[in-house]
């Protein structure tokens, strides 16, 4: 038996809706403005098959480049062997959303800017990077109460 290779092969969970997500598709969706500049994730959405970004570029995350009527001209970057090219791709806004990545680096870049402010009135000094997690303390366990027991398994009785 031969094996597909169209356009959507292998796309059976990549493309279905989720649980309780399938029929109209949210309004927000079309009211959600995007710039040139804004990050965004591709992902694609089942119900609409106009505007669809091939397989390879679900999931991925990239840059408005464009912006028309229905839908948004993203630069994406894809491996091809040794190096990632540069691909602009046309997709419908219902295959697009806002990407987080960044809040957390805008998030911490205005409490490091709080925390600085608030150093330089009190003139101490504050360390503004990230560290790693450190190792946990240690711990001493007591078996006072609960002292351990030997196990051992039970002889086989063949007699029986």
């Amino acid at each position: 038996m031969g094996h597909a290779a169209g356009l959507r092969a292998g796309t059976r969970y990549a493309f279905s809706r989720d649980f309780k997500k399938k029929g109209m598709i949210a309004l927000s969706t079309y009211l959600r403005q995007y710039k040139v500049g804004d990050i965004v994730d591709v992902v694609a959405n089942g119900a609409v098959q106009k505007g669809m970004p091939y397989k390879v570029y679900h999931g991925k995350t990239g840059v408005v480049y464009n912006v028309t009527k229905s839908s948004v001209g993203v630069i994406l970057y894809k491996q091809v062997r040794n190096r990632y090219m540069e691909k602009r791709i046309n997709v419908r806004i219902e295959h697009v959303r806002k990407s987080r990545s960044r809040d957390e680096f805008l998030n911490r870049v205005k409490e490091n800017a709080a925390k600085k402010r608030q150093s330089k009135t009190e003139g101490t000094h504050v360390h503004l990077k990230r560290q790693p997690v450190m190792p946990r303390e240690a711990r001493k366990v007591s078996v006072e109460n609960n002292k351990p027991e030997n196990i051992a398994p039970i002889a086989y009785d063949t007699s029986i």
